[in-house]
């Protein structure tokens, strides 16, 4: 009889039970139609920097030697400017996703959904930083009459440093990314729109990215005990998830389980 009695639920209880079904439940128009903007916008902007970043610009660089990788740039400068457009499309596609994203978690928390966006704007900025600092490297290789006066080491050492300060932006930008991540993650867990377990799994993840991103700005070196890799590639790996959540399966309310509706 205790037992029973314990389990039944307040007038309040029952009210904010109600609140929050209504919440979770209800999906207009305009958040199925950002679910698929999202679902989109996540893919592309993901294929676009591995294309960029991995397969443009990356094959460009020789570590520790200014002088080849300035070399391979004034080579291949189309391909080094395409991988100036893949990074400016970018953080134009991540402008598109935070605004999707807005849209969809806006119903269930706007001060946290604001707080998201915003973070993921930095990120974005960011970004945009990074293409600056590669059109600056270029600039510097040009071999333009007022860089005459500088030796060619000088100005491949100075480009060299513009295209070392992209890694800088990232990882300046990465705590925000983070925030966003964790924010979004947080109130996907509250929607229902998403299952649970992959919601736990995106705070989580999200959350290690932006202590990693911190301890790594203090301690440079600390990429040589966790690999940098491993500070973000979690979370990429989640919102990628997601992204193909939306596109596929939509706002679709996920059912409780028998355990969730008991504590209910």
């Amino acid at each position: 009889m205790q037992s029973a009695i314990s389990k039944k639920a307040t007038p309040a209880e029952k009210w904010s039970s109600l609140q929050n079904k209504m919440t979770t439940n209800k999906v207009d128009n305009s958040q199925r139609t950002a679910a698929k903007v999202a679902g989109w916008s996540g893919l592309i902007t993901f294929a676009i920097v591995v294309f960029g970043n991995y397969l443009l610009l990356n094959p460009l660089v020789v570590p520790g030697d200014a002088a080849v990788t300035a070399q391979n740039v004034v080579a291949h400068q189309t391909q080094f400017r395409i991988t100036v457009v893949c990074f400016l499309t970018y953080s134009l596609g991540v402008v598109v996703l935070l605004s999707a994203l807005y849209v969809i978690l806006k119903p269930l928390n706007p001060g946290l959904a604001l707080v998201g966006a915003l973070s993921r704007l930095v990120f974005a900025l960011l970004w945009l930083l990074s293409t600056l600092n590669l059109l600056a490297m270029l600039r510097l290789l040009s071999n333009v009459n007022y860089l005459q006066i500088f030796e060619p080491n000088r100005l491949q050492a100075l480009a060299r440093l513009h295209l070392g300060a992209t890694f800088d932006d990232y990882y300046v930008g990465l705590p925000f990314f983070g925030l966003a991540a964790t924010v979004c993650a947080w109130l996907w867990l509250k929607s229902n729109y998403i299952p649970k377990g992959l919601a736990i799994f995106g705070v989580i993840s999200s959350a290690w990215c932006v202590l990693c991103a911190f301890v790594f700005l203090i301690f440079p070196h600390f990429n040589k005990v966790v690999n940098d890799y491993l500070f973000d590639t979690p979370m990429a790996l989640f919102e990628l998830i997601v992204s193909f959540w939306l596109l596929f399966k939509g706002l679709k309310p996920v059912p409780p389980n028998q355990s969730q509706a008991d504590a209910l």
